[in-house]
This record gives C-alpha cells, sequence and structure tokens, in this order.
C-alpha cells in the first residue's frame, strides 16, 4: 500500500512539473546558432523569432569556458553586453579572451515567458577565426618608405616584405606589431622603385592572403623640399609681377602712359573712302542755284 502510494506521488509530481515546464517554456527556442569570426571578431548569430506576443522578444547569451567547466563546476556566464537584447546578434570578442574552446547558448524571452536554451552545435575557438589580407598604404617620403595599415587585430603580428625591383630574389621581411599600425624603412637608394606587400599572421598556422603588391619610386631625401620651394617661388613671383603690373597702370602719368601706350595711325588701307553725297539730277541742281535778293528802292 505504502509503495502504491509512494507510486502515485511520484506520477503527480511528475505530471505538474510537465506542466510547469509547458508553462513556462511557451516561447520556441532560437533557431539557426552559429559563429562568425572574421579578424578576431567573434559574434554569435541566430534566427530572430516569429512569436506572437505583445512585446518585443528579447535574447540573452551565456558562454562557459574551461575555467567554467574545470573550476567553477560547469556553471555558465552572462555575457555582459548581450543580456535582453533584442538583436539577433551578439559581439563576444571581450568574452572569448583564451584560447580555449566555448560552449555558447541562447533563449528568448516575451515578458514572462521564456525559450528553452539552444547551444551552438560545436565548441568555438578564437584560433578558428579568419584573417583576412589587411589594409595597407604605401607612400614614400624623401628616401624613407611609409606603410600604414588599418583594423588589425591586436594579438597579430603583419609580415611586411619589401624589395627593389629587378631584385626580387633579395626580398626582406621585417615582422610587425599589430597595435603599431605604421612602419617604416629608411636610407633607400634614390631613383630606385620599392615594392611591399604584407601578410597577417597568428601563431604558427594561422595566417592571411597576401595584399596586392605596391610599388613606389623613391625620390631621395631633397624631393621633400624641393617641390613644396618650388612651387612657393613660383607663386611669389606671379604675385609680384600682377602687382607691378597693377600698380603701374595705376599711377600712369597722362604724358608717360602716352609714350609707353602710343596710339598708331590707322592704315590707309584701312581707312573708309566711301562718298556718302547723293548724286542729283540737272533739274534738282538748277533749283538749287544760289538766290541773289536785290534790295527795293523805296
Amino acid at each position: 500500500m505504502n509503495s502504491l502510494v509512494m507510486r502515485l506521488r511520484h506520477t503527480v509530481h511528475l505530471l505538474l512539473v510537465g506542466m510547469m515546464t509547458n508553462y513556462v517554456w511557451m516561447l520556441p527556442a532560437p533557431s539557426r546558432v552559429s559563429m562568425e569570426s572574421v579578424g578576431m571578431r567573434h559574434v554569435l548569430k541566430w534566427c530572430p523569432l516569429q512569436a506572437s506576443c505583445d512585446a518585443a522578444v528579447l535574447y540573452s547569451v551565456q558562454f562557459q569556458g574551461e575555467f567554467e567547466l574545470s573550476v567553477l563546476n560547469g556553471s555558465w556566464v552572462d555575457a555582459p553586453e548581450c543580456q535582453q537584447t533584442p538583436h539577433a546578434h551578439c559581439d563576444l570578442t571581450f568574452d572569448l579572451g583564451s584560447d580555449s574552446d566555448y560552449n555558447l547558448r541562447v533563449r528568448a524571452q516575451c515578458e514572462s515567458q521564456r525559450s528553452a536554451w539552444t547551444e551552438l552545435s560545436a565548441p568555438f575557438n578564437r584560433r578558428d577565426t579568419v584573417l583576412m589580407a589587411p589594409e595597407m598604404a604605401v607612400t614614400a617620403v624623401g628616401d624613407t618608405l611609409h606603410v600604414t595599415f588599418d583594423e588589425l587585430p591586436l594579438t597579430a603580428v603583419v609580415m611586411v616584405t619589401v624589395w627593389k625591383t629587378g631584385e626580387d630574389l633579395q626580398a626582406a621581411v621585417y615582422p610587425m606589431p599589430a597595435e603599431q599600425k605604421l612602419f617604416h624603412l629608411d636610407a633607400l637608394q634614390e631613383g630606385a622603385v620599392y615594392c611591399v606587400t604584407a601578410q597577417t599572421v597568428m601563431g604558427s598556422n594561422l595566417h592571411s592572403s597576401s595584399t596586392d603588391t605596391q610599388c613606389v619610386p623613391i625620390t631621395g631625401p631633397d624631393a621633400a623640399w624641393k617641390k613644396p620651394t618650388t612651387v612657393t617661388v613660383t607663386v611669389i613671383f606671379v604675385a609680384a609681377l600682377l602687382f607691378s603690373v597693377f600698380w603701374s597702370f595705376i599711377h600712369c602719368r597722362p604724358d608717360a602712359c602716352q609714350t609707353y601706350f602710343h596710339k598708331e595711325p590707322l592704315p590707309h588701307s584701312l581707312k573708309p573712302d566711301w562718298d556718302f553725297s547723293t548724286p542729283m539730277s540737272p533739274e534738282e541742281a538748277e533749283l538749287c542755284e544760289a538766290i541773289h535778293v536785290v534790295p527795293s528802292a523805296d
């Protein structure tokens, strides 16, 4: 009898737990959870829910690394920037701070309703990131080569390869920490053309493709001031010339101006020789003869 009562109690308990579970997990769990990691930027993504609730659906993300598994008895840690977020993605770049495997999971919530957790299908390690070729700009200042980079992974090393055209087999490779972002090489041969490529490297197995080759001529140490000096002298000379011409025109005396700006007579061939007089008939000429007025005797 006692065993029968115990089984009945256990059955009722399971039913109550099942009813409570169905009530709590009324939202469907997020689907298609994936990690996109490019250039050491790690973004967890999932498909947004099309749930019918009066409020917006919010998401929360947790991670579990080697420390949480071995020291904290398998506990999960909330991602600080991804709690109750309306976005269907979470940037975990600064949360996944070691080269260990991480378990990741996400769940949805709408008001008091919550979904079950959806875990990433396989643990993620930041060493699996995809490295892109660095963005590089090459310029020459005097006899110095300047190579600048943009948006490099902080923990990476950039391998800069430099060679002089015609001497490809003598190319030199220079490692540069990513946080430096500027590489320069001075005392180069004037008149020669130097070419540069670069590659991002992390560890011994992870590296990006190489950049396109960029070549620049070395103009020498004097070229840095020759061009601006030439432009400045030219501008000053033209301004002085215009000022002198304007000043001479304003302050020119009439007699001096006539000397400098003498007006040449018009050539005879260009003078008009047209006769604008209208010919008259004999009758009109006779009518137009001078009339003499004789005063009267009285």
